[in-house]
């Protein structure tokens, strides 16, 4: 990092040290993309934490859902939430509906 500062705050490179920034960059993002994923939560993962912060259970969630089987199989991870049920989990959790669909 403290090479790629220095490079950047010359005001001309050699065609060398033009290489050697634009490698450097690319190393550290790839480091960056393996060690630090950022948004990685999926809508799964976003309603376990809203369910984990209330203190709620997979049963608090049928009335929205529409069944026990759609709260379990959402929560495992092998039905993806629909926009209706997205809608009325934003109404219920006070959030943007969009937290709970894949984009």
């Amino acid at each position: 990092m403290e090479i790629v500062e220095e490079l950047l705050s010359r005001k001309k490179l050699t065609p060398e040290e033009d290489a050697l920034l634009e490698l450097l960059v690319k190393l550290i993002e790839d480091f960056e993309d393996k060690h630090y994923q950022l948004n990685t939560s999926t809508p799964q993962s976003r309603l376990l934490h809203l369910m984990d912060d209330r203190s709620l259970e997979p049963e608090d969630l049928v009335e929205i859902m529409g069944s026990s089987e759609a709260v379990v199989e959402v929560i495992n991870g092998r039905l993806e939430i629909s926009k209706k049920q997205a809608e009325a989990l934003g109404k219920f959790f006070h959030v943007d509906p969009g937290l709970f669909l894949f984009n």
